[in-house]
């Protein structure tokens, strides 16, 4: 990696930003799946815990690029304030929905700008995994405010979480690669 500290100062301040966010949001899908299952959303709890366990990944790739920049990964875990299984979903929407539409984009460009290759990576990958919670949040708030009992919200489930990049993915064996770093599918996680 080329260039001083002070160089990747804005970078740095992104990716702090970005592993506090990640940090956080893993200590609430926790929180939210623990509800979810006590409501019975079983499927909504296994995509909460895949989805923190993504946001798990996230950081950790975040803290990695961090320390090769010089800096410390340090963050500070806020209270979570756990509602309903429908508000918690709203909740993990709005947060995903935030961080694909202003952060992560806002955050690439600074690393682009900067020929950070690894902040590029790291940045990327996040974005692309918080794409599919996204999807998979929408979802599951149509089906919970549907009514529907036997749809996939109720029923015990597995997510598929990407070791390296988090990308998660509903069904087993979607592609034979990771379709965001190309991580071989028999090495994803099983999330229940």
């Amino acid at each position: 990696m080329s260039g001083s500290v002070v160089e990747h100062t804005e970078t740095i301040k992104n990716l702090l930003a970005a592993f506090e966010g990640e940090s956080n949001a893993h200590a609430k899908y926790t929180a939210f799946a623990v509800k979810a299952d006590i409501e019975g959303f079983h499927g909504a709890g296994s995509l909460l815990r895949a989805a923190g366990r993504a946001e798990q990944i996230h950081a950790q790739n975040h803290a990695r690029v961090i320390k090769q920049l010089g800096g410390e990964a340090k963050c500070e875990i806020h209270p979570v304030e756990v509602k309903t299984t429908l508000e918690n979903l709203k909740a993990a929407l709005a947060g995903e929905t935030y961080e694909v539409n202003s952060m992560y984009p806002e955050f690439l460009k600074e690393a682009e700008a900067q020929a950070n290759a690894a902040a590029v990576r790291t940045f990327t990958w996040a974005l692309e995994a918080e794409k599919t919670h996204a999807r998979l949040y929408s979802e599951a708030i149509a089906l919970v405010e549907s009514g529907k009992k036997d749809a996939w919200v109720t029923k015990a489930r597995d997510f598929f979480v990407c070791a390296v990049c988090g990308y998660t993915s509903e069904t087993p064996e979607e592609h034979e690669r990771c379709p965001v770093c190309n991580l071989a599918w028999e090495k994803f996680e099983t999330i229940h």
